[in-house]
């Protein structure tokens, strides 16, 4: 699951900060400050890191799933291999 994260975390971290960027152009309608391209890289990359672990995690399921699932269709039961 490491490897899947290792991957997905550029495109995670990139998701990020374009919401971190975007929150800050709605927070500056309250009086707050935009943040800079380079802030909302880094607090990007920050909470792009759990964000990145959690879909991945989510991505892993998903493809054991599908092995399972192509494995009862071909009648092989995983429990019974040793």
């Amino acid at each position: 699951m490491a490897r899947i994260a290792a991957v997905l975390f550029p495109f995670g971290a990139g998701a990020m900060a374009v919401n971190v960027f975007f929150a800050s152009l709605i927070g500056s309608w309250l009086g707050g400050p935009v943040l800079s391209a380079l802030w909302s890289i880094l607090i990007g990359a920050v909470i792009g890191v759990p964000a990145t672990w959690a879909f991945a995690r989510h991505i892993r399921r998903l493809m054991d799933e599908a092995n399972a699932r192509a494995d009862a269709e071909q009648g092989r039961c995983p429990e019974r291999q040793g």
